[in-house]
């Protein structure tokens, strides 16, 4: 009779996750990257007001897998860069970005969030 060895896995895959913000903060322990998806919505409950729906997640890492994420990224983005080409700002974004930073204070609405990362 032959004696199996070997570990089960159960893998529970997380729901796929488009992040257009992310806030990175950290205590002595840990390193916290909370990955965050702002969209508008329509909602008729809003009684005329902007909505906008926020999903996020959190990652905690160990300083030093913190670091060796960085790593990694920068890595992943050289190999990207030598492939497809330098990484840019879309025009879309930058168009934005000079839109709203030549509109007067009076011109802007208080109640406008700026999601513009």
């Amino acid at each position: 009779m032959v004696e199996q060895q070997g570990v089960n896995i159960n893998v529970i895959d997380g729901d796929a996750f488009f992040a257009n913000e992310v806030s990175v903060n950290f205590t002595p322990a840990q390193v916290a990257l909370d990955f965050k998806c702002v969209t508008p919505r329509i909602d008729p409950r809003g009684k005329g007001r902007p909505t906008f729906l926020m999903r996020h997640n959190v990652v905690m890492l160990e300083p030093w897998h913190a670091k060796n994420f960085l790593e990694v990224l920068q890595d992943m983005i050289k190999k990207y860069e030598q492939e497809y080409g330098k990484i840019k700002k879309p025009e879309a974004l930058e168009k934005a970005e000079k839109k709203q930073k030549g509109a007067k204070k009076s011109e802007l609405k208080e109640d406008t969030p700026n999601y513009l990362g």
